[in-house]
């Protein structure tokens, strides 16, 4: 009997002291085309830290929400994935995500935009890596330094048009809420309003407010007075628009970062700035994309989960990030470092992001696209006035929410 019971004590001891020496491990979904290159060191020193392993494996960021929806409910999915920040209401709703608390304390270092765009209901689900937004590029060969103004550029292409030889000046898909928001948001329009918690409310559209219907006249003057041709529009407008650009037919564009690679292989000798000042003294905003790091709701350490986020994203990872993959961290400290002030392009895409607004995150808002965008069409066609056809998109995209909320 002794014999025995001293045989399970040992087998006891031995499976505790197993345990103890585990080394644990977290399993990581990182971008494709090598971005996983710019934590590399980051990861080891963590490694090294914490007594673990990281396994990274690289996956479509388009398809990682997706593909995590499948493979998380059957025990397969990451640790820690990337999510675009429109996709964080439905992944909270459908419980696929966890909550960081360490953001509600590092929050700060970041910027606001960014972590607003992973808010909701109090809580902070995501770790913002990369921001995305538009930008004014403009031929250095025809304009030797950008404008300020947009009244600036609508004068001078007028200008340029006037010459006759098929140039035009600016360029910009404005019969697209993604690349027209900036231009009346500053008015005062707003996709949705923010209830008395704080909360984004899909009940309050503002895309057919005074300031909504003002900015959109503004709009309109650009396709009434032939700035913008016809054949920007439509879905193939924007790929009229770049290789206009590539081709010198066009002196300025508004566009994202994911232009640069196509323009510098067309050989444009072009600058980057941030979008002009309106005429109503405001400078352009635009929609906020942001990248980030989410928790899994089935990882099974989420404490060693969110030491892993805390520790890769301090600056001089991030920094180190950046230098790699190029790709903007809306991290505060990387954004006022040389690296990116003295870089052009870079501070471009960091001021006109501190500028920037999210796209609101709720399921609510794959409702708002069809109807504004159609009516936008109606208003530069002429089809509608300004006026009436804010107001009927807006009537629909309150019906098609009620429509949703009731499939719910």
């Amino acid at each position: 009997m002794n014999t025995l019971r001293s045989f399970s004590l040992l087998a006891v001891s031995a499976l505790f002291s197993c345990q103890a020496f585990a080394t644990s491990e977290l399993y990581v979904w990182e971008e494709t085309d090598d971005k996983s290159q710019g934590i590399l060191e980051a990861v080891a020193d963590f490694e090294r830290l914490y007594d673990c392993k990281v396994k990274i494996v690289e996956v479509d960021f388009t398809e990682q929400m997706e593909k995590f929806n499948h493979e998380g409910i059957i025990g397969n999915g990451p640790d820690i994935l990337l999510c675009p920040s429109d996709k964080v209401g439905a992944a909270v709703v459908q419980g696929m995500i966890a909550p960081i608390s360490f953001m509600q304390e590092d929050q700060d270092k970041y910027i606001r935009s960014a972590v607003t765009a992973f808010s909701q209901n109090g809580e902070i689900y995501g770790v913002p890596k990369v921001v995305e937004t538009l930008v004014m590029y403009y031929n250095k060969d025809y304009l030797k330094e950008p404008f300020d103004t947009l009244e600036e550029y609508f004068d001078y292409s007028n200008k340029v048009i006037s010459e006759g030889n098929g140039q035009y000046g600016l360029l910009a898909k404005w019969d697209n809420l993604y690349y027209y928001f900036g231009a009346i948001e500053p008015y005062g329009a707003y996709v949705f309003g923010i209830d008395s918690d704080g909360n984004v409310d899909a009940a309050d559209v503002g895309l057919s407010n005074s300031g909504a219907i003002e900015g959109m006249t503004m709009i309109k003057k650009f396709y009434s007075s032939g700035v913008f041709p016809k054949e920007t529009l439509g879905e193939s407008g924007i790929n009229v628009i770049t290789n206009m650009f590539c081709t010198g037919k066009a002196v300025a564009v508004i566009d994202g970062p994911w232009r640069l690679e196509p323009f510098a292989k067309a050989g444009i000798n072009f600058g980057v700035t941030p979008l002009p000042v309106l005429p109503n003294g405001k400078p352009m905003s635009s929609f906020l994309g942001v990248k980030g790091y989410v928790i899994s709701s089935y990882c099974k350490d989420r404490e060693l989960a969110e030491k892993y986020l805390q520790f890769i994203n301090q600056p001089k990872y991030a920094k180190r990030r950046y230098e790699t993959t190029l790709e903007i961290p809306p991290v505060k400290a990387v954004m006022a470092d040389p690296v990116i002030t003295n870089d052009e392009t870079a501070n471009a895409v960091a001021v006109q992001a501190s500028r920037a607004v999210p796209i609101p995150s709720i399921p609510e808002m794959s409702e708002v696209w069809g109807p504004i965008d159609q009516a936008c069409s109606e208003i530069i066609s002429g089809k509608k006035s300004v006026k009436d056809g804010l107001k009927s998109a807006t009537e629909h995209i309150n019906y098609q929410i009620e429509a949703f909320r009731a499939g719910m």
